[in-house]
């Protein structure tokens, strides 16, 4: 199959009767449920953009097996020239979404791409796992398949004793071996995408057990999402069923987060790429590269976000009539900086790139991974210069209902914009910032918890739906 269609994805979705749980009831079908079924529009978008005429020589390449158009993100790049036109389409995938999906499928599918180009790596000691890698990679690119990723094991302890969460019976791990794969049993986080992927893999950034050689929590395998006791916990979804008016990012853009159960799964044998091989696993990353791969698609997306945000600020104070004070434009060149900062490093990582000793265009990887680091902090502040900007015109928006209801004349008089000639429509500016910057549920929690990086306990998160992390000054 080359390179699907939106409809083809949304009818392979429909096709696995997967286990997913959301507010205590189980999820029949994602691509209808009102919490997951904006982002499986968003995600069927995506794919839709590979069969756009003026797009699809950025966002396709030939196969090299099939000779079919098949996603640039799978592609293994041996020129500086094929890496920008391989981040071309990352961008455009991350502008279509404002850079509010952080795992859209380019980020598995570069990670896997790399992987498969080292694949000899995972055969060193094994040989059949390289042979799992190389032909399960070529099964993902010609199926377009859209994975989900879980990396961590559950945290219950952040003491020495359980910093790395290994607990029997908690962590998963390989409880037997038998004639047709591996069992596994245990829980990991936080599969982002979950529902809404074909398959999911299971792997580590590393496992930190370094006094052992040999650990049956070190494995690397994919598999089907709906693998027999394989189950899906969501978080609360974003998408509170509001319009596109009302909540224009929540209502689009949830990919939701999930933890993942696994009760005695089946691995096949032929889905396993590492077994036990500890210092395999912690090296992964940094032999194959697929860090510095993951860190480009990464980068693409933060480049993404910080252009709309400063978008999004750009047209605030155009509305509110603020542009020309000197702390303003102080705010403005700040958002600008960032962005620029972001676009030059992952400029100077595609300028700076090389080829790597398993024959891939490798970004220079100290200018990608700045971009992962920098946005850290950079962005927290970026949401508290938009909250600065706009004040307490985040505590009153009206609804859409308010728009066509009888107050509309008196909102139109009261509320006018007289320096924003824009006609209004599902994509308001007050809303649109409101969704993004914390005000909105959709900005609020997932933000600050998950893409700043830093453990925020959720009890503090959710004192307030006003604010997307205590900001420095009081609003």
């Amino acid at each position: 199959m080359p390179a699907r269609t939106g409809q083809q994805y949304i009818n392979g979705l429909r096709e696995q009767e997967r286990e997913v749980w959301l507010g205590g009831e189980r999820v029949r079908d994602v691509t209808t449920h009102k919490g997951l079924s904006g982002g499986v529009r968003a995600v069927a978008g995506l794919y839709d953009m590979q069969h756009d005429s003026e797009l699809r020589e950025v966002m396709t390449y030939t196969s090299p097996s099939s000779g079919e158009p098949v996603g640039r993100s799978f592609d293994t790049p041996t020129t500086r020239e094929a890496l920008e036109t391989r981040s071309k389409m990352m961008l455009n995938w991350a502008r279509s979404t404002c850079g509010m999906m952080g795992r859209s499928p380019d980020f598995m599918n570069v990670t896997f791409a790399a992987w498969g180009a080292a694949a000899d790596y995972f055969g060193e000691k094994r040989p059949e796992f390289a042979d799992n890698m190389r032909r399960y990679v070529e099964y993902i690119r010609e199926n377009d398949i859209v994975l989900t990723h879980a990396l961590i094991n559950l945290q219950r302890s952040r003491n020495a004793s359980g910093m790395f969460n290994l607990k029997e019976g908690t962590a998963l791990e390989v409880v037997r071996e038998t004639d047709a794969g591996i069992v596994v049993r245990g829980a990991r986080i936080l599969a982002t995408l979950g529902p809404l992927a074909d398959e999911i893999a299971i792997y580590s950034p590393r496992l930190a057990r370094h006094s052992e050689d040999h650990s049956t929590f070190a494995v690397n395998f994919a598999i089907p999402c709906a693998a027999k006791g394989l189950k899906f916990l969501c978080r609360d979804s974003f998408d509170l069923g509001r319009s596109h008016f009302d909540h224009p990012l929540g209502s689009r853009f949830e990919e939701m987060d999930c933890v993942v159960f696994f009760d005695d799964v089946l691995v096949p044998w032929e889905r396993v790429f590492l077994l036990y091989d500890v210092n395999r696993l912690n090296t992964t990353p940094h032999v194959t590269h697929s860090t510095a791969h993951s860190a480009h698609q990464g980068a693409a997306k933060n480049l993404a976000k910080c252009e709309f945000v400063l978008g999004v600020a750009l047209l605030m104070t155009q509305t509110l009539g603020n542009a020309h004070l000197p702390h303003t434009e102080a705010y403005i060149g700040e958002l600008m900086l960032t962005t620029e900062l972001i676009r030059a490093c992952m400029r100077a990582a595609e300028a700076d790139a090389a080829i790597d000793q398993w024959g891939v265009m490798c970004p220079a990887l100290l200018p990608v991974e700045c971009t992962r680091n920098l946005f850290m902090t950079a962005y927290p502040r970026m949401i508290e210069i938009l909250q600065l900007l706009g004040s307490s015109s985040f505590l009153l928006t009206p609804s859409e209902a308010d728009f066509q209801g009888p107050m509309a004349p008196t909102i139109e008089q009261y509320l006018e914009r007289s320096s924003d000639p824009r006609p209004r429509d599902g994509g308001d500016l007050p809303q649109g910032r409101d969704d993004g910057t914390g005000a909105g549920v959709f900005g609020q929690k997932r933000r600050a918890v998950i893409e700043c990086g830093n453990p925020v306990p959720v009890g503090w998160v959710e004192q307030s739906e006003t604010h997307h992390v205590r900001p420095r000054c009081a609003l």
